[in-house]
């Protein structure tokens, strides 16, 4: 059997090992709150390796997520529609993005976060490898790439080959430099973020860029972290886990969904 899971959300709790799932299966949502029981779920059957209708994957402070993971899963999702690898800092090969763009070639969101911009010292191509992976993401109609180390060579190829991108966001991406020839590139964009514009709508933490000739450089690099932090508001509503199965009714799922439903119950009590 195969599971009719189109929409899937990984984000951690405090601890990195604290996952919260939540699986949208046709319109409801579900989610596993503060479950250590997690990585099971993920490896079963019924889940991600045998979800092949999946159309939203978000992963969000995911710090045991890999490369090499990432890279292997992400063959599994041919419809994909919406991508978010948010504050992940183990992915970062930028070969990944090439890939991602070969095997979800339907994919029209994507949404690309750093914890931090770092300006490291790296050559222009190095800067950009990521940016040229993205570029293969030809049916791109949303691009957020936020703290990303992008130069205006990575951001021309990914103007030049997503030709329906509607909304692009590089705020805190630094190495760009918004002159003519990119200015007029980008007049077709109805909406456009820049380097320098307000981030008081950001989802997450802002930090200060690190930047390689401040005096406090190590220190910033090697002191920065990557808590996804919630509100004590938010963070209540958060662990309450009956919000996430109102107005869910079996009878109006199918038997894998029903079934997973289950499970999420059990895990829940």
């Amino acid at each position: 059997m195969k599971c009719s899971m189109h929409g899937l959300r990984l984000e951690p709790c405090k601890s990195s090992k604290t996952f919260t799932l939540a699986a949208y299966f046709i319109q409801h949502a579900y989610a596993f709150p503060h479950t250590r029981h997690i990585y099971r779920l993920l490896r079963s059957k019924c889940c991600i390796c045998r979800a092949p209708s999946l159309k939203s994957l978000r992963l969000i402070s995911c710090y045991d997520v890999f490369d090499d993971g990432l890279t292997e899963a992400i063959m599994k999702f041919p419809l994909l529609q919406e991508l978010e690898l948010s504050v992940c800092p183990n992915v970062d090969d930028s070969g990944v993005f090439g890939v991602i763009g070969k095997a979800c070639p339907q994919l029209k969101r994507f949404r690309l976060c750093k914890d931090v911009f770092f300006d490291y010292e790296a050559s222009e191509q190095e800067k950009d490898e990521e940016a040229l992976g993205i570029a293969t993401m030809h049916e791109l109609r949303s691009l957020q790439l936020f703290g990303n180390s992008l130069t205006n060579k990575g951001l021309t190829a990914i103007l030049d080959n997503c030709r329906h991108l509607e909304s692009l966001d590089i705020r805190h991406c630094f190495n760009v430099t918004m002159d003519d020839a990119l200015r007029a590139k980008c007049a077709r964009i109805s909406t456009l973020r820049l380097p320098n514009d307000s981030t008081d709508d950001y989802d997450f933490i802002v930090k200060s860029p690190i930047w390689r000739n401040s005096e406090s450089f190590l220190g910033d690099y090697v002191g920065s972290d990557s808590d996804y932090e919630l509100g004590s508001d938010d963070y209540d509503d958060y662990c309450d886990p009956s919000r996430y199965l109102d107005g869910v009714y079996e009878d109006e799922l199918n038997d894998e969904a029903r079934m997973l439903l289950r499970g999420m119950r059990m895990l829940m009590k």
